[in-house]
C-alpha cells in the first residue's frame, strides 16, 4: 500500500496552495485575453491577411511566370526582339485597332 501521509509542514502547504492560486489566475487571465472579442477579432484579421499575402504572391508569381514566357516569345536570349514574330502581331493588333476606328465611326455618322 501507497503512504499516503503528507510529510509538507503548514507553511509548505500554504505556500503550495498560494502558488497554484496565482498560477490559477494567470490562467484564467491568460484565458480571458484569448476569449476577449477583440482578441478574436484581431486574430481573425491577422488570419485574412496573411492569406491575402499569400494568395497575391501566388498570383504575382504566376503573372510573372506568364509575363516572362510572352516575353520569350518576342525577344531572344540577347535581348533582341525577334522581328518575324513581332511584326505580325504589330500588323494584327493596328488592324484590329483599325476596325474598332471604323466601327466607331459608323456608328456615329
Amino acid at each position: 500500500m501507497a503512504d499516503t501521509s503528507d510529510t509538507r509542514t503548514p507553511a509548505q502547504i500554504e505556500a503550495d496552495i498560494k502558488r497554484r492560486r496565482e498560477l490559477l489566475a494567470d490562467t484564467l487571465d491568460e484565458i480571458g485575453v484569448r476569449v476577449h472579442p477583440k482578441t478574436i477579432v484581431g486574430d481573425a484579421k491577422a488570419r485574412v491577411v496573411s492569406n491575402v499575402d499569400h494568395t497575391l504572391g501566388r498570383a504575382y508569381v504566376g503573372v510573372n511566370r506568364v509575363v516572362t514566357d510572352v516575353k520569350a516569345q518576342f525577344v531572344d536570349e540577347d535581348g533582341a526582339p525577334r522581328l518575324e514574330r513581332v511584326v505580325p502581331v504589330a500588323l494584327v493588333v493596328v488592324g484590329v485597332v483599325g476596325l474598332l476606328a471604323l466601327g466607331t465611326r459608323r456608328r456615329r455618322g
